[in-house]
């Protein structure tokens, strides 16, 4: 086996690391240095690339702390995986159900939300269908009182430490609940008018409108919308061209498990079920009990539930944890964290990180090479070392499920958000990494097969990019440089 020695070469944009002294490997981490340097002044670098065996090729900062941003989906996927059981059977215990509590001739629906998050009211719906409850529910009684809708298998705690409030209007930042429908988001259709004219906007009717977008006769359609944490209420502004394509926005919801209970409200109204009371919902505060630093034990049970109406069984969790990495969905992700923190705890963000924090020691990954505060990423708090991550990914290729967890990533070149880059390039189909994008970040790691054949770990991250840097590229390169050479 090959002694690597390393020295200390100082970089102006802290690209700290050092140089291998053999002669093959100096020139390589030099090159690799001088292409990131192109990014100028002020950001900073992570890069660690191993083989299989994890003789390490390249590093850069490896120690260093890094924001991940979606790089943490990695690690919550996997801890899926090391502690969830039958990914590719359906999801029974998942989905969401009804049952009917109260006065038989005129019972409260309780709809009842256990973690699902692919529960749909789209017309076109087949499957993991909230019409199929409310068929339930019109079968058995013609009126009903309230409509509850009841999250409270999780603590309410919808949004991760350290996330951009700015993100909650959107359906990037939308809230977790473990009752989930529509991804906890609505469509806002705006469509062009006369110009001069405010364009029409269709809704669903739960969120309130104020339209002060404009028509106009040509140019760009820049359309933007904002709306206060726990507003229903919607301005938009901005400018349409007049007939340019219909523009649809995705607003995120704040109280996922309310805007469940409406839309089953109006859907057991469409089947001629008469509804005399309200909307409510039921949620469980968070508790101290739901850290596992503050209770010295295993959490309270969750209090057994009488035998539901009906309940729906959603596809495959192992569906759902490819559309987590291949498409980099947040609230999905934040739901497969809590669905993890189910298995030895309180449904929180804290028994979930715990859970991670577990797998992380079992791997061997120093306590020092990692922090978390969400499941998907948003979180700004969030932190990573490379050479940890690299030890982490090495640590899952060899673990029973590591090929089945690999071939849920984004494919260089072919699908997700890895499908316009390597496109072209001897990397096209033979990088298989996760992604990360946030304010003034980019990161990427995973695994490439390198030109002699051999499969080589990779963790690289871009921290305090300044505006207009294009990191991604940069990174790019470098690892291409890395793979043609090895």
């Amino acid at each position: 086996m090959t002694t690597t020695v390393w020295c200390a070469v100082p970089l102006a944009l802290a690209l700290s690391a050092a140089t291998p002294t053999t002669a093959w490997g100096a020139p390589l981490q030099q090159r690799v240095e001088a292409k990131l340097r192109e990014a100028g002044p002020g950001t900073r670098f992570g890069l660690v690339v191993t083989t299989e065996s994890g003789q390490e090729l390249i590093a850069i900062a490896p120690d260093e702390r890094f924001i991940p941003a979606s790089n943490t989906k990695m690690f919550t996927t996997a801890a899926a995986f090391a502690s969830l059981f039958a990914l590719d059977a359906p999801d029974l215990s998942g989905g969401a159900a009804v049952r009917l509590e109260g006065q038989a001739d005129a019972p409260n629906v309780i709809l009842l939300g256990n973690g699902d998050a692919r529960l749909s009211s789209a017309q076109d719906c087949t499957v993991d269908c909230l019409a199929a409850l409310a068929d339930a529910v019109a079968a058995r009684t013609r009126e009903v009182r309230d409509v509850i809708g009841d999250d409270s298998l999780y603590p309410d705690e919808r949004w991760g430490q350290g996330m951009s409030w700015n993100n909650i209007e959107t359906d990037d930042g939308t809230a977790a609940s473990a009752l989930t429908l529509d991804n906890n988001t609505l469509s806002l259709n705006v469509t062009a008018t006369q110009p001069g004219q405010a364009p029409r906007v269709e809704s669903m009717g739960y969120y309130e409108i104020e339209n002060r977008a404009w028509t106009v006769s040509a140019g760009e359609t820049k359309l933007t919308y904002d709306r206060l944490p726990g507003s229903r209420s919607v301005r938009l502004t901005g400018t349409i061209a007049s007939g340019a394509e219909p523009k649809a926005l995705k607003l995120g919801i704040d109280d996922p498990a309310d805007y469940a209970a409406w839309r089953l409200k109006s859907l057991l109204e469409a089947r001629n079920v008469r509804v005399t009371g309200q909307v409510s919902v039921r949620h469980r505060p968070l508790m101290p009990a739901d850290d596992p630093a503050v209770r010295n034990g295993p959490p309270l049970p969750h209090p057994a539930q009488p035998e539901p109406l009906a309940r729906l069984a959603p596809p495959p969790l192992i569906d759902d944890v490819k559309l987590i990495n291949k498409v980099s969905q947040n609230l999905h992700a934040e739901l497969l964290l809590r669905r993890v923190s189910r298995q030895a705890g309180s449904g929180s963000i804290a028994d979930g990180v715990a859970a991670v924090r577990a797998m992380l020691e079992r791997a061997g990954v120093p306590r020092t090479a990692y922090d978390f505060s969400d499941g998907s990423g948003m979180s700004s708090y969030n932190r990573v070392a490379p050479r940890g991550v690299v030890l982490f990914l090495r640590w899952i290729a060899a673990q029973p499920w590591g090929q089945a967890w690999r071939a849920t990533l984004p494919v260089g070149g072919v699908d997700g958000t890895l499908a316009k880059r390597f496109r072209g390039t001897p990397l096209q189909g033979r990088l298989f990494g996760k992604t990360g994008t946030l304010n003034g970040t980019n990161a990427l790691s995973g695994y490439m097969t390198a030109a002699s054949g051999r499969t080589l770990v990779f963790s690289s991250y871009a921290n305090d990019r300044p505006e207009g840097v294009v990191a991604t590229k940069l990174i790019d390169e470098a690892l291409a440089l890395i793979a043609a050479e090895n």
